[in-house]
């Protein structure tokens, strides 16, 4: 046997630091946190001490750290049982990095947008908006979980069309009481109409419910563009709604008469208003 391929070769805090370019500070917490723990610690002095063989695995933390990985997510790489197991964990970290490098690249051209000039006149009409019947999900969400909600609510209203054999009879849409925007949180509801017809009684186990979604008369206008930049839109509408002194109380709503599958989609926002007779202010 080769003893000497299995000789340790263990390195005092400082050598192994400058080997890996990891700080001494930075080892003493990934050994408290539990990343890397030193091959040996003095019970007398408390010094640590590195295996050689450590080496890669301290380079391996550094350039994960680098790509801004979590601890924990660290962890798991280090522990994973095979290359295959190792590599998802990577792979799933770089997805959400591409997430927020879209999101990161997607404010950056919004706020350059707002600094070149005034936004584009945005085109505001009025319509009264008749009731409807429709398959529905009313949860309180907080603002950051308002996509996976929705995209978690827009499966479960898709298998409730199809195992009642309902048509959908209108585009989704979506309820938006003004708590949702002062505090970031509450009851949003997600619906998709079905006409006057359907009965709760097809529906089965679940949290999709038949519900009517009452009428408003609303001032409306059409985001079509970035889901980021939908705030500009927001500010338009409700500024000629605030200089007509129309606006009334009760959730804004949006339509998506193209679907939420594609982005960016096109996004109608209902603002709701009293429309003097029924008449165009």
């Amino acid at each position: 046997m080769n003893t000497s391929a299995m000789a340790t070769t263990l390195l005092n805090i400082g050598e192994f630091s400058r080997m890996t370019h990891l700080s001494v500070k930075a080892l003493r917490h990934y050994h408290d946190v539990g990343i890397l723990e030193p091959a040996a610690i003095d019970p007398h002095s408390g010094y640590r001490s590195y295996d050689a063989r450590q080496v890669t695995s301290a380079q391996v933390i550094r350039r994960l750290r680098d790509l801004g990985m979590p601890l924990d997510s660290i962890r798991a790489v280090l522990a994973a049982p095979d290359l295959a197991a190792r590599n998802r964990e990577i792979s799933a970290h770089l997805e959400r990095m591409e997430r927020q490098l879209e999101q990161t690249q997607a404010a950056v051209s919004g706020l350059r947008a707002l600094l070149s000039g005034p936004a584009p006149r945005t085109e505001i009409q009025f319509r009264t908006i008749p009731a409807v019947t429709a398959l529905a999900v009313a949860q309180v969400v907080a603002a950051a979980d308002v996509m996976p909600w929705v995209e978690g609510v827009l499966d479960e209203l898709s298998g409730a069309l199809r195992d009642t054999g309902l048509a959908q009879a209108g585009p989704l849409g979506a309820l938006f009481p003004g708590e949702f925007f002062e505090v970031e949180r509450s009851e949003v509801t997600l619906f998709a109409p079905v006409g006057d017809g359907a009965r709760a009684g097809r529906l089965g186990p679940g949290r999709v419910r038949l519900t009517q979604i009452p009428g408003t008369e609303a001032a409306i206008a059409v985001h079509d563009g970035p889901a980021e930049d939908i705030d500009r839109t927001y500010g338009a509408l409700g500024t000629a709604v605030a200089e007509r002194a129309i606006g009334v109380d009760g959730p804004i709503r949006e339509y998506y008469p193209d679907g939420l599958e594609v982005e960016p989609h096109r996004t109608e926002i209902c603002w709701p208003v009293f429309l003097t007779g029924g008449a165009t202010p």
